[in-house]
């Protein structure tokens, strides 16, 4: 026997008589109430009713001459039971030949004050009304709650009444959120109803066409799939974002470290006037003078709202350009958004919200065969979204829709704006670099939204007409970044001293409205704070620049170069990389500039790419500033000047060398052992001059740096298996260099003498 018929046999015999019984029931309170229809199409309803179906009779149910087709009940997404006080109006007749109460038509009862039934939601295009309307959106009329009731209620009323009793026991057995009681009680519309308000109307309907298809209704099944086709597919797209957006890994992913988005999101700072996102700020010297204003809050928007913007004529934002400096949060900030749709909290009005990432179109690049090189749109759109097939609705006037194009610098192909072909049909096949840039043009899914993400450097070779909103994310404020770090733990006396630990640092609080930064604030000193007594002295600087160094290192073997978490070993060309940035950004301070050009990467033998965007420790600047060449620069100054003091120990470290040295000296590394504890000293020397020599601010941060450096748990523990081998020992004659920094304080003014302390912490404190 199998499971199917266990299940009746169990039900059959104590439910059988009774839920014949109920066939002959008057409908419930549920559906009396009066309805928006006409008085002629209640008159031909309550005619219908009279025709009630004989319970014996194994012909379909036909309840729909019960109820009008549209769901009569008061349903509200908190209860689906009456207010109190409300009138219920009974419709019903009386049977052929009964006397009637005063020979009254029954409609004659109907009264004025009878709660009505909520309109139906109207679709976005129509006005919002209310500021919740403006936050939210509305729902396509296909997608809202009395489109899925009543096409619910159609596909069922075709059961007979022995397969919606199947029905009803296959739901209560796969459902545990449902009784016994509230699945057998009542008609059909008490059933859809009661469905409904537990479950939530996505679940309703996904429950609705999985049971019709186990009890063998697969026809059924497909017509309701297909009569509520937007809100089936809007569910898996929904269900999907939720999957991948509602734990958040920050940065380089490891297995166990996650948290919940909701629970420590802080949206940042997102401004429709870019000036490239790098703050000025500096711990000794004033911002430079430069033609590039920072943007006032007056300018800021919120994620949510990015496509509520209009541009000139009045018209809705299509395209919609995020970047900015990497660590910036631009992968939260669409993680949210597409969390906040999914679970309804904003943007009801996009029917759907589709991620096409740069990173998918790049894979599918590379794995088209040369004699298949081409897919259309809306096959990579189902190869993506395998329950996206059909949606033939793209095209229609009132479908509109959010196409997520996020990482644009993953995307390593020129991509050819001018000469392109043209595509206009979404089902024509292309290139992907040709189906790209028809996308962005408005040529192919004309009716979507478009939100194209990526660091500055990759996204400034889009043409300015194709973008209609050009967006910048700025980071956090100092309450924002308070608030994240509060935010993350549940330790509220462990969360104060974390916040006013990390500001105990000028530059380390600058640095921290990056996002990522902020992160690696909370993930380093909740560790050190495990240990007892840590927080006398403030923090150190530079193992934070190195473990920055490290992460975006890391991450850009991963994202750009498919590398796996164990495979994460420097080769000689990272190295290099690594080392030639550092002659770069040496030079740069040699120059007094913190400004870099494309021929000033080629000139250190780089690329471009590789330097500008790949690396995550550079940006690009709007072209304002260098008469329309592309401009860039560091992450930050400071990040320049612990690079540019990297250069210096890694020459000295593994090449014995002393590039601050006039004279170009150089050690012979067999005698090195020897005589390392005087080149230390003479190293720290050579950059005391320069620093003395220069404008306070110009080499001060370099300093600190390099004695940073000089330390073992920089050099040796933190860098040692990444930069440098493991068995290179650990540089000597520290001992000297102090004595030399302490003599140097007791000799200088108080505005030298208080970073000069700084520097010989940097390299003496232990870390607890």
């Amino acid at each position: 026997m199998d499971s199917d018929t266990e299940v009746d046999s169990i039900y059959r015999q104590g439910k059988m008589e009774e839920e014949r019984k109920r066939w002959k029931r008057p409908p419930s309170s549920y559906g009396s109430m009066k309805s928006e229809e006409s008085e002629e199409e209640e008159e031909r309803n309550v005619e219908e009713v009279a025709k009630l179906p004989d319970s014996s009779a194994p012909e379909a149910t036909r309840l729909q001459l019960i109820r009008s087709d549209s769901p009569e009940t008061l349903y509200t997404m908190i209860t689906q039971q009456l207010p109190p006080g409300a009138d219920v109006i009974d419709t019903r007749l009386s049977a052929p030949g009964s006397p009637t109460e005063e020979d009254e038509d029954p409609m004659d009862n109907v009264l004025t004050n009878s709660p009505e039934p909520p309109e139906p939601i109207e679709f976005a295009g129509y006005p919002l009304e209310t500021e919740e309307d403006r936050r939210l959106g509305r729902l396509h009329p296909e997608q809202d709650l009395t489109h899925i009731f009543k096409s619910i209620q159609t596909c069922l009323t075709g059961l007979t009444w022995q397969e919606l009793l199947n029905f009803k026991l296959r739901f209560l057995q796969c459902e545990q959120g449902l009784t016994e009681q509230q699945v057998m009680e009542g008609d059909l519309l008490d059933f859809v109803d009661k469905i409904v308000e537990i479950l939530g109307q996505d679940q309703a309907l996904m429950h609705t066409i999985s049971n019709l298809e186990s009890i063998g209704k697969k026809t059924e099944a497909e017509d309701l799939r297909n009569m509520c086709k937007r809100a089936f597919i809007r569910f898996h797209l929904r269900q999907q974002l939720i999957r991948k957006h509602q734990i958040i890994r920050e940065g380089v992913v490891r297995a166990g470290r996650w948290n919940p988005l909701d629970t420590i999101y802080v949206e940042p700072q997102i401004s429709t006037r870019r000036h490239g996102g790098v703050d000025p700020s500096h711990e000794f010297r004033s911002p430079p003078a430069s033609t590039l204003q920072v943007p006032r809050p007056d300018t800021f928007v919120r994620t949510n709202e990015l496509f509520r913007l209009q541009i000139d004529d009045n018209q809705p934002a299509r395209t919609v350009l995020t970047s900015g400096i990497p660590g910036i949060g631009m992968s939260v900030s669409v993680g949210k958004f597409s969390l906040d749709w999914a679970e309804q909290r904003a943007n009801k009005d996009l029917q759907f919200v589709i991620n096409l990432s740069f990173h998918t179109f790049w894979l599918l690049r590379n794995n088209l065969t040369h004699s298949s090189q081409k897919m259309s749109i809306m096959e990579v759109i189902e190869h993506c979204h395998p329950e996206c097939k059909d949606m033939t609705f793209l095209e229609d006037e009132d479908c509109r829709f959010l196409v997520i194009m996020d990482s644009f610098d993953c995307y390593q192909a020129r991509l050819d704006w001018k000469n392109a072909p043209v595509i206009n049909d979404n089902l024509t096949q292309a290139h992907p670099d040709v189906l790209i840039v028809n996308i962005i043009r408005g040529t192919l899914l004309r009716r979507a939204c478009i939100w194209i993400l990526g660091r500055r450097g990759a996204v400034s070779q889009i043409p300015s007409e194709l973008i209609d909103v050009d967006t910048e994310i700025q980071g956090f404020s100092d309450e924002m970044k308070d608030d994240y770090l509060t935010k993350r733990f549940s330790d509220a006396q462990l969360a104060a001293n974390i916040v006013s630990h990390h500001k105990r640092l000028p530059t380390l609080s600058i640095l921290a409205r990056q996002p990522f930064v902020c992160w690696m604030v909370a993930t380093v000193f909740e560790r050190c704070y495990r240990y007892q007594g840590y927080g006398v002295h403030p923090p150190r600087l530079t193992p934070f620049y190195v473990n920055i160094l490290i992460v975006q290192t890391n991450r850009r073997l991963q994202f750009y170069y498919g590398k796996r978490e164990n495979e994460l070993k420097w080769s000689s060309e990272d190295k290099n990389l690594l080392t030639k940035m550092g002659r770069m950004a040496f030079k740069m301070m040699e120059r007094r500039t913190s400004v870099f050009f494309e021929e000033d990467v080629k000139q250190c033998g780089l690329e471009l790419t590789e330097v500008t965007v790949w690396s995550g420790l550079c940006t690009e600047l709007p072209s304002a500033e260098s008469d329309g060449r592309r401009t860039f620069c560091f992450i930050h100054v400071t990040f320049q000047e612990f690079m540019a003091a990297l250069y210096v120990f890694t020459m000295f470290y593994v090449e014995s060398k002393n590039v601050l040295d006039p004279g170009g000296s150089h050690i012979s590394k067999i005698i090195r052992s020897r005589s390392q504890a005087k080149s230390a000293a003479n190293l720290v020397q050579c950059a005391l001059g320069r620093t003395f020599n220069s404008t306070l601010g110009d080499y001060d941060m370099f300093l600190r740096f390099l004695c940073g450096l000089l330390s073992q748990h920089c050099h040796k523990s933190l860098l040692s298996g990444f930069l440098f081998p493991h068995n290179t020992p650990t540089v000597g004659g520290l001992d000297e260099v102090q004595r030399l920094l302490e003599q140097t304080i007791d000799k200088n003014p108080v505005d030298r003498g208080e970073n000069l302390k700084e520097c010989l912490r940097e390299m003496i404190q232990e870390d607890e």
